[in-house]
């Protein structure tokens, strides 16, 4: 089973397209951290179909850090798809010592990866079976238009030209795109040319990104194949995380039906 079809299999286990987003930031110890993620990932696990684990947040701690992940990890049922946040990006055994940490040692079913360096620092991240790697495509934060959005030949952006190239080395349903949901257009062309690629979009609460329009262009012909990465704002809603997961929930949920039914 590739990748891609485990997050389907996800999506209909769950019912959800949503991916709870595990964030540590501003703890002074790795104990209180820890307590932060058990109280959002308890609270939230049963309305989303993934979750997302910043590494650097755990990785600030040191050793202490990586046990929090790897008890995470036994947290997180089969039946959700668990990501880990690095941006991984480098190349030869460098690359494969990552890919053996992430995916090997800490558990992880899909992972973010930094492609500008080309098709050998991403290929061991593609080389599992039914483990994906998302790349990074468009990010959501203010300074991503600096690079992504360069033309670098006439019609074409680097964000592009990552789709084009992730498209060639996917051997098959393991390669997804990271598109923020701060630019609904270049999420709607990235959809358009990656018909089936898994999708990761990061961007909705703190960073403003349009939740509806994005997984509007988002979805693909089936209504999936999308992973809306929330994370504080659901951990810090004031309401609980428990309340705020499930109304994203049903507020993509609601953006699916309508396009169901077009």
């Amino acid at each position: 089973m590739s990748f891609a079809d485990r997050l389907d299999a996800a999506v209909e286990a769950s019912g959800s397209l949503l991916c709870v987003g595990l964030d540590p930031d501003g703890f002074d110890n790795p104990a209180e951290a820890e307590q932060f993620c058990v109280r959002v990932l308890d609270a939230t696990l049963q309305h989303v179909c993934a979750v997302k684990a910043n590494l650097a947040f755990f990785e600030q701690f040191g050793s202490a850090g990586y046990a929090i992940l790897e008890r995470l990890r036994a947290r997180v049922p089969a039946v959700r798809i668990l990501i880990l946040d690095g941006k991984r990006g480098d190349i030869g055994n460098t690359a494969e010592a990552y890919a053996r940490a992430l995916f090997d040692v800490l558990g992880a079913d899909a992972v973010t990866v930094n492609p500008l360096m080309g098709h050998d620092a991403v290929a061991p991240f593609l080389a599992r079976p039914e483990r994906g790697a998302f790349l990074v495509t468009r990010s959501s934060n203010p300074g991503a238009a600096d690079l992504f959005d360069t033309t670098i030949a006439e019609h074409a952006t680097v964000y592009s030209r990552i789709v084009e190239l992730g498209l060639e080395w996917d051997p098959g349903g393991a390669a997804g795109f990271v598109v923020g949901t701060t630019e609904p257009s270049v999420v709607a062309w990235v959809r358009r040319t990656a018909p089936e690629a898994p999708l990761l979009l990061p961007g909705v609460g703190a960073q403003g990104g349009a939740l509806e329009e994005a997984v509007r262009a988002a979805l693909n012909s089936r209504g999936g194949r999308i992973l809306v990465a929330i994370s504080r704002a659901i951990a810090d809603a004031p309401e609980g995380p428990d309340v705020a997961a499930a109304a994203f929930r049903d507020r993509i949920a609601a953006v699916r039906e309508v396009a169901a039914s077009a």
